[in-house]
């Protein structure tokens, strides 16, 4: 009898073990925004020691892409899965993921071209402090991250290019880089809200929202501060601009990491980037 009792001990303490290998995701949550007006969206992911250690973490900021929302990376990118296997396979280091939800009233994450709609004032100014003290979040630079695909890849470009001091490294992954030229910035803004802007304004704009001209006005030290991991496919319909964004920074001799890998525009392609980010982000939270 005390053999069977002891065997099922043994038995209920391997399963908490490995259950308490699995991280958690949460993926319905919402806090109230001033600036959006009305409750915004967020999902998040927890290391598998969270809810067992006091100590704090190192946060990626997850972005996802057009026409998605903050259950993105969750049920498509596999983030649950991809992460616990990384962090059990000690190429990427225990951290808390933040999936924000750029889909909602309008898609987006920058602050909208007609003035009413600053979705970027409130990632900054809102959701980055909400949920950095609600969760065990390391609040420095050298722990924080932000990377994405597509739409969400440009928010990691402008995010890291308007805040180098907020972000260690960033990720951008198929990223879409932003308009090139005064013109195609007044073609969107007539096409996508029929709204008619002179050229002042659409080089605010264009000098704000696209990584090119970002690049050409910033310091390579200010670029340089954030460690840099760009990756796009070779059948990407975004591949030129990836491309012009990696011949930039090589022209002003920043540090980066630049990728082209076998494939399009899939969830298949970014499920395969995520643990190379994961590492590459680790890597730069612990200083390597």
């Amino acid at each position: 009898m005390k053999k069977v009792l002891a065997f099922l001990s043994f038995c209920v303490m391997f399963s908490s073990a490995s259950f308490a290998q699995t991280g958690k995701v949460f993926d319905e949550l919402s806090h109230p925004s001033k600036i959006l007006k009305g409750d915004r969206n967020f999902a998040i992911y927890l290391p598998p020691d969270y809810e067992v250690s006091q100590r704090s973490y190192p946060v990626l900021y997850l972005l996802h892409g057009a026409t998605d929302n903050q259950t993105g990376w969750i049920q498509f990118g596999e983030v649950l899965h991809i992460t616990d296997k990384a962090i059990k396979e000690g190429k990427a280091t225990s951290m808390i993921i933040v999936m924000p939800d750029a889909d909602t009233k309008r898609m987006g994450y920058f602050n909208d071209i007609r003035g009413d709609w600053s979705y970027e004032d409130y990632f900054f100014e809102e959701l980055m402090p909400y949920v950095e003290t609600t969760y065990r979040i390391k609040s420095e630079k050298q722990y924080r991250a932000v990377a994405g695909l597509s739409m969400g890849g440009g928010g990691s470009f402008m995010y890291a290019l308007h805040h180098p001091e907020l972000f260690s490294s960033a990720c951008p992954l198929s990223a879409y880089v932003g308009p090139k030229s005064v013109e195609e910035v007044k073609n969107m803004a007539k096409q996508y809200y029929n709204l008619e802007i002179n050229d002042e304004d659409a080089e605010k704009y264009l000098s704000r929202y696209s990584a090119l001209p970002l690049i050409e006005s910033m310091t390579k030290e200010q670029i340089e501060s954030v460690k840099w991991y760009i990756d796009c496919g070779d059948d990407d319909f975004l591949y030129e601009g990836n491309s012009l964004v990696h011949i930039a920074l090589r022209k002003k001799e920043v540090k980066h990491e630049f990728r082209i890998r076998d494939g399009g525009h899939s969830w298949t392609y970014w499920r395969e980037s995520l643990p190379e980010v994961l590492e590459f982000v680790s890597n730069v939270f612990h200083r390597k």
